[in-house]
């Protein structure tokens, strides 16, 4: 596979135009950190948007950041932090779960909707989006948004091509808004809970008035939950003690401190708890927290026996299985059915992933949708074809 790296938004609307003329699909990548999640791609190119880099302005005063999608999410957040802010949404980073290299990219931050564990409190990436340039596939270059959050009437760009994985156009410039950052942070450690008292626990967390920043549980022989606060030093003690009292009835609990903490949500980020056996097939599954235990305690009687972990207070849930057959595609979705949660395989070898859906599947007139919004953005069908879904 040829790579192609333009190094400005008019070569890359070149190369969009020629592969429009000659009907050739193109690859996009960015960082390289999670190129193995999606179908696998038939084409002949790669369009890179790695030389695509630098942050054309940030605001600190307006809270808004405006970069080009192949700069490097490290040099945003060392810019944001130089003034004291930071990207409300914690996004994670994927090298751990594929055993990757490159550095991950904001463009590919925008493009695939990533977030971490603040997203329970602070909204996902696409929350923060305010603004998006990108090619189509007739090769025009589109500006959609700007540097205020404001109501869409119509069809909002922004958020369409926010999740889109690149399948309605190639990014070249996002806008986030910002946040202040926070003065410090701490983290309770409640051990030794199931799975059900894990999830009352982050459930009494979450719905209490202490601002809870993060809730994630590591099940097993050493449960632990974790509870994270973060801001002003005063308020993030009050609020741990109260918190403490709070949760007393559960269990007792330990305190971690700001740098033990930031360590610790830097795993639970980026996975790191399944991230040993690459291996096995990694499923990230969305689901009502209190439904979390259920759907786990099916998988186990269907004999899957995963591994997982749970985040967002138990609305997302991590599993490693064998990636042998469907690597458990058909028991996590029966088991899924009658909800309103969904799965996306993240890891699995190619042969799998090309045989199995890897995304939620999609009724009929939702494909119908899909197919729609893909033909008016990208009419010659060139921008990630069937990475998402077979013949989109």
């Amino acid at each position: 596979m040829s790579l192609l790296v333009p190094e400005n938004e008019n070569q890359a609307v070149e190369i969009v135009r020629d592969a429009k003329a000659h009907r050739e699909p193109l690859a996009i990548q960015g960082g390289g950190t999670h190129a193995g999640l999606g179908r696998p791609m038939q084409t002949a190119a790669a369009l890179s948007t790695k030389a695509l880099r630098g942050i054309i302005f940030h605001e600190p005063a307006e809270m808004v950041i405006r970069a080009r999608a192949g700069t490097p999410l490290a040099e945003i957040e060392a810019a944001l932090a130089s003034k004291g802010q930071m990207l409300p949404f914690e996004p994670m980073d994927h090298r751990g779960i594929f055993g990757s290299q490159g550095e991950p990219s904001v463009g590919a931050v925008a493009a695939c909707n990533i977030s971490g564990p603040r997203r329970i409190r602070n909204g996902a990436a696409r929350d923060s989006l305010i603004g998006v340039r990108f090619i189509n596939g007739s090769g025009e270059a589109i500006n959609s948004g700007g540097r205020v959050m404001k109501n869409v009437t119509g069809l909002d760009l922004v958020k369409l091509q926010c999740g889109a994985w690149g399948t309605l156009g190639l990014l070249t410039e996002v806008t986030f808004k910002v946040i202040p950052v926070t003065q410090t942070e701490g983290t309770l450690v409640l051990e030794g809970l199931n799975d059900a008292a894990a999830i009352a626990v982050m459930s009494a967390a979450l719905g209490s008035p202490f601002e809870v920043s993060g809730a994630a549980h590591e099940p097993g022989a050493n449960a632990r939950t974790f509870l994270r606060i973060e801001h002003f030093a005063p308020s993030v003690d009050y609020r741990l003690g109260e918190l403490e009292k709070l949760l007393s009835k559960f269990a007792t609990s330990r305190r971690l401190d700001r740098d033990t903490s930031q360590s610790l949500w830097r795993d639970i980020r980026g996975v790191t708890a399944l991230s040993g056996d690459l291996s096995k097939a990694l499923w990230r599954v969305s689901v009502a927290p209190s439904q979390a235990t259920h759907f786990v305690q099916t998988l186990r009687e269907r004999g899957l026996a995963p591994d997982y972990v749970f985040d967002w207070g138990g609305g997302l849930i991590w599993l490693a299985v064998s990636a042998s057959g469907d690597a458990g595609a058909s028991h996590i979705r029966t088991a899924l059915s009658g909800t309103s949660g969904h799965a996306t395989l993240v890891r699995a070898p190619d042969d799998v992933r090309q045989t199995t859906d890897v995304f939620q599947p999609q009724s009929a007139a939702l494909m119908k949708l899909t197919r729609g919004v893909k033909a008016s953005m990208d009419i010659a069908g060139i921008f990630n074809p069937g990475r998402m879904y077979a013949g989109v």
